[in-house]
């Protein structure tokens, strides 16, 4: 698997959301933080996946990791509405996110010039 640096940005947001979502109101800590958490985390997961995949099956976990993402973003934006983030966390895990996407969008397209 090639080193990218969508891994370790993934990483980075991984150990910057996990204790983050964990301050939740505790009635949320079961509902929205655990979404947030399991869909950060299968996103992760579909990353190895695709970096140690090729073909079509790299591409349809690229496809399944934007996919992921696109939730990560939705439940991230509830969270914000919610209160349970500040508007700086907010800010700086949608900074984080869009990077992530922007290289995302790279990989994959990197993958339709082959």
């Amino acid at each position: 698997m090639k080193q990218s640096p969508i891994f370790s940005k993934t990483y980075d947001l991984l150990t910057w959301l996990i204790p983050t979502t964990t301050k939740f109101p505790r009635e949320q800590r079961f509902v929205l933080a655990r979404a947030v958490q399991e869909t950060a985390l299968k996103f992760q997961e579909r990353l190895i996946e695709a970096g140690m995949n090729k073909g079509a099956d790299q591409e349809s976990a690229l496809q399944q990791a934007d996919i992921d993402l696109t939730k990560l973003r939705f439940y991230l934006r509830l969270c914000q509405d919610l209160g349970f983030l500040k508007p700086n966390q907010y800010r700086f895990v949608a900074e984080r996110v869009a990077e992530i996407g922007r290289l995302l969008g790279g990989w994959q397209k990197s993958l339709l010039a082959k």
